[in-house]
């Protein structure tokens, strides 16, 4: 049997050859997909991680609020107690500032130093006057203060965190130059403490 002469490469047949070619269409097609994909998939991971963070920091906020309402901290002179239980020991207490109070109480999400603290007391609610520190983008902690107030007194206690973005190199941006502000706040009447 004479074989057949050899076909001649031309554009034209390659053309047609890759035409009717179905492999390799799922790899084309998820190199389409795949980048919107995985940016809606780590938007909706950093938007959960930061509503996350936000409610841990509004626990610590309450928590530690507890300090400055039952007087703990006005009678330690702006420091409370910090308690562990050490083996062999009932317990080792420090005295520490209300901040490094609140920095015991906050899990590894957080860098405690990149928290700020802001403590406001007055004798009214209808007196009460709060300092703006501006939001994601205009965030200035200058003026920050402790102020416990005494027995009876209304006190606001407010933690500031700056919380660190990474998806908005994707375009997606619930914050403010790669940062949110989260802040949480607790507002009460002290006990009328001794």
């Amino acid at each position: 049997m004479p074989s057949l002469p050899p076909t001649r490469f031309t554009l034209r047949t390659a053309l047609c050859r890759f035409r009717d070619s179905r492999r390799g269409s799922a790899a084309v097609e998820f190199a389409l997909v795949a980048p919107i994909f995985f940016g809606l998939l780590f938007a909706i991971i950093e938007t959960a991680l930061v509503f996350f963070a936000g409610q841990v920091l509004e626990t610590i906020t309450q928590n530690s609020a507890r300090v400055i309402l039952t007087g703990q901290a006005q009678a330690q002179g702006g420091s409370v107690a910090a308690c562990q239980t050490v083996p062999n020991v009932v317990s080792a207490c420090d005295q520490i500032t209300f901040k490094a109070y609140v920095c015991t109480q906050i899990p590894a999400l957080f860098d405690c130093n990149k928290l700020y603290v802001d403590v406001v007391s007055t004798s009214s609610f209808t007196t009460l006057s709060l300092t703006n520190y501006g939001d994601s983008c205009t965030f200035d902690p200058a003026g920050v203060q402790y102020n416990p107030g005494s027995s009876s007194q209304v006190v606001v206690v407010r933690l500031f965190y700056q919380w660190p973005l990474f998806v908005t190199g994707l375009g997606y941006n619930i914050g403010c130059s790669s940062k949110r502000l989260l802040v949480a706040t607790a507002a009460f009447k002290n006990e009328p403490f001794n």
